[in-house]
């Protein structure tokens, strides 16, 4: 098993990876740290936590996203058309577990 060093905002973590996903790993932590590099431009520093919780909300709308032109693609445009009633809720409800979760580790 691997490790590699990657930095996110500044801070170094060693992390293990499979043989030869070296370069991959070292991919996804500057698509992180791009991530919150962005969020900082907008919102201003924060926390890391909170920096990360938000960075990791991004990547996962992102693959939601992804995911969904994926099922459209697949499914033709009829199914893609009807759009999910209850998406602003849940939304709604993941950014406010999310900001909960930040100010939990504020405050630790």
């Amino acid at each position: 098993m691997a490790q590699v060093t990657v930095r996110i905002n500044g801070y170094t973590y060693t992390i293990g990876c499979q043989d030869g996903e070296e370069e991959h790993l070292q991919a996804m932590a500057a698509e992180v740290d791009r991530r919150i590099e962005s969020i900082k431009a907008a919102a201003g520093p924060t926390n890391e936590a909170r920096m990360l919780a938000m960075a990791s909300l991004l990547l996962a709308d992102d693959l939601y996203e992804a995911r969904k032109s994926q099922k459209m693609a697949q499914t033709g445009p009829i199914v893609a058309s009807m759009p999910d009633p209850k998406l602003g809720r849940r939304l709604g409800k993941l950014a406010k577990r999310a900001e909960e979760i930040a100010a939990g580790l504020e405050h630790s």
